[in-house]
């Protein structure tokens, strides 16, 4: 007999009878819940949790015995009135393993945040038993297999982080019943399909980021519902089509990140006014096309823009009103139209006095460099404006931008020569002035640029000695001052910079004199290039210690002497051009045990001997040795004339043959004669005693 109708068949006044039938028919299976689900489930749930995580690195799971209670159990938080878990905090613990199926038994649990570790395996259904928990932050593991889909059992959910882990399959439609939720971040996985349209139906939601996933197709209308808000972040997928309209006029986005995508479409020519709050605009690489609208700058409150690498034309509106801007990027569009007003938005960035990155490259501006480019925000640390065709002369009070570290400006048309200032500007890393028509001289004061990690003066029409002083550029990685008309001798200080590892070039001037000694020092130095000079003397023989060279170009100088038996330890060559020089001596034998060598030029010099036919050199497309009168053999492609100790190898063979002819001839006419010899003899004693026997007859 069920409780219920014992209780009915007691003899209580009625009035009671329905009060206690009431309370506990209707609460009985709470209160069985609670006698079954004790807080002995929660211990044996933690005791489950424990035994498929690992913290061998940390240990920091040992307070997890029967020495305390579980509520004082480390990471572990119980309410007071049912001694039940509530909170389970385990992030950035250095634990690895699995998330045990029995987490599902923690029925109290509220918050569950186990990010920062290296979880793996799926993540548990059961989590959709938690119909309590309000937060669960899985975030920065390595959780595969798709999303339960039982997680949206969890009603009560407020915070989903499941960011960059490795889960795969689509987004379950049946989040968007989690009507609670305030922040959804889903970043950072393998995730594909779209985002369901019924996210639209989240009206609490505040912050959605599902970037670097592979989702594709549309961007569902129904985001625009989301009246709250506040951070849409879909960068990196394989989003396309034009994106609602309606997206653009959440009046409460303040973070709206839309980049790497296959967007289309026009920017809406409101979106200033639309958008008030907006401190963050990304679309950068995109296909976006159109204007960028004017009303931009009514977004009083942005920070960061960023529309580079569309297909955005036409001329850029005043910023004037953008006071707070940060970053502005609009490169990689087809801005501008060649013409002399069209840097004229650059004096409207006057007044945004925190601004730290300009970016404007490779679009169609024209007209002159600005002066007033001196007077932008002494904050600035990136100005890049390479890739257009701005003409003029680099402004000379650039000194006041005292914290620029990248000054990038290749491939304009600047003229003038290169301010002395710009040695003022001790915060710079990379100074790129190549492909203009920049003359004079390179200024000393460039040596006190004790930051610099790359410095590009290449195709210019720069003249002089290389300046002294350039032994302070300790951290210099890259320097390239090909395509000038620089003279003199290499300063030993500039190959005495140790830490250039990506590039040195001074290859296409007037450059005359030895490579000093000092080269031995680039042990780390992948590309050398030095042809096209005067240069003479011997190929030193320290230039093999660079044995991290990858490209060594030497050629069209006077270099003279043999190939330095150093050469053998440049293994990992790539290109070798010694062409068009007086070298001499044989070809070094060890060029053919280059395995990595893909193309080696020693045409027209004065090599002697045989080429060899091993390695590189039975490739007739990569190795050249023409222009050599003295060389001989190699392979039949290279036409050289066969070598004469292979000649006299053969002629050996021919003699030989001659000579055992001959042999065997005179030891037949020897045998021959030798054998008449023998007759001669036999008849001569024949006849001797036939006279002796008619003697003696008689």
């Amino acid at each position: 007999m069920s409780l219920c109708c014992w209780i009915s068949s007691a003899s209580f006044s009625s009035l009671t009878l329905v009060f206690i039938l009431h309370f506990l028919c209707i609460n009985l299976p709470a209160a069985a819940t609670v006698i079954h689900g004790n807080n002995e489930t929660d211990r044996l749930a933690l005791l489950e949790l424990k035994a498929k995580i690992s913290d061998s690195s940390s240990g920091v799971m040992t307070s997890w015995n029967s020495s305390l209670h579980f509520c004082r159990w480390f990471r572990v938080s119980c309410g007071r009135r049912h001694q039940r878990v509530t909170m389970l905090d385990l992030n950035s613990l250095q634990l690895s393993g699995s998330l045990s199926s029995h987490v599902g038994n923690l029925s109290f649990l509220r918050v569950l945040n186990i990010s920062n570790n290296s979880f793996t395996h799926e993540i548990p259904p059961q989590i959709g038993h938690l119909r309590r928990l309000q937060i669960l932050v899985l975030a920065n593991n390595s959780f595969q297999g798709q999303i339960p889909l039982s997680i949206s059992n969890c009603s009560n959910l407020r915070t989903l982080h499941l960011y960059n882990n490795q889960l795969v399959g689509k987004i379950p439609v049946e989040l968007g019943s989690l009507l609670n939720l305030i922040s959804f971040s889903l970043h950072g996985n393998n995730l594909i399909g779209t985002l369901p349209p019924s996210f639209g139906n989240l009206s609490s939601l505040e912050m959605l980021g599902a970037a670097k996933n592979h989702l594709n197709g549309n961007l569902p209308d129904t985001i625009g519902q989301l009246k709250s808000v506040w951070i849409l972040e879909v960068y990196e997928n394989e989003f396309s089509g034009t994106v609602a309209s309606s997206i653009f006029n959440l009046s409460s986005m303040e973070i709206l990140d839309l980049s790497s995508n296959h967007f289309q479409g026009n920017l809406p020519l409101g979106i200033g006014n639309s958008l008030p709050k907006l401190r963050f605009f990304s679309v950068a690489q995109n296909q976006f096309t159109g204007t960028i609208p004017a009303s931009i700058s009514n977004a009083s409150n942005l920070q960061w823009l960023y529309l580079a690498e569309n297909d955005l034309n036409g001329r850029v509106p005043s910023l004037d009103k953008l006071h707070r801007l940060l970053n502005l990027e609009i490169g990689g569009n087809n801005l501008g139209s060649g013409k002399a007003d069209d840097l004229k938005f650059l004096s409207t960035l006057i007044n945004a006095t925190d601004l730290r990155a300009l970016n404007i490259e490779s679009n169609n501006f024209g007209g002159e460099l600005p002066e007033h480019i001196a007077n932008f925000s002494k904050e600035l640390n990136i100005l890049v404006i390479q890739n257009n065709k701005i003409s003029g002369n680099i402004p000379i009070g650039i000194e006041a931008l005292v914290n620029l570290e990248v000054l990038v400006t290749n491939t304009n048309k600047l003229s003038g020569t290169i301010p002395s200032g710009i040695g003022q500007l001790q915060n710079l890393k990379l100074l790129y002035l190549g492909n203009n028509n920049l003359s004079g001289y390179i200024p000393s004061s460039l040596g006190n640029l004790t930051n610099l990690l790359e410095i590009l003066l290449h195709n210019n029409s720069l003249q002089g000695t290389i300046p002294s002083g350039l032994g302070r550029w300790k951290k210099l990685l890259r320097l390239d001052f090909s395509r000038n008309n620089l003279s003199g001798p290499i300063s030993p200080e500039l190959f005495g910079l140790s830490s250039l590892s990506k590039l040195l070039s001074l290859s296409v001037n007037h450059l005359s004199g030895s490579i000093p000694k000092e080269v031995e020092n680039l042990k780390n130095l992948g590309i050398l290039d030095l042809h096209d000079n005067m240069l003479s003397g011997e190929i030193p023989n320290g230039l093999g210690s660079c044995t991290s060279l990858e490209l060594l170009f030497m050629s069209s100088n006077l270099f003279q002497g043999s190939i330095p038996s150093s050469f053998a330890s440049l293994r990992g060559i790539r290109e070798l051009n010694l062409s068009h020089n007086n070298l001499s001596g044989k070809i070094p034998e060890f060029l053919k045990g280059f395995n990595s060598i893909e193309l080696l030029d020693l045409s027209y010099n004065d090599f002697e001997g045989m080429v060899p036919v091993e390695g590189v050199f039975k490739n007739f497309s990569a190795t050249f040795v023409g222009g050599n009168k003295n060389l001989c053999g190699g392979i039949p492609d290279f036409g050289l004339p066969v070598c004469k100790f292979e000649q006299s190898k053969r002629r050996p063979t021919a003699k030989l043959k001659i000579i055992i002819s001959v042999v065997c001839a005179v030891i037949s006419i020897a045998i021959f004669l030798i054998a008449l010899l023998l007759c001669h003899q036999l008849k001569k004693r024949k006849g001797e005693a036939t006279s002796l026997f008619d003697e003696k007859s008689l």
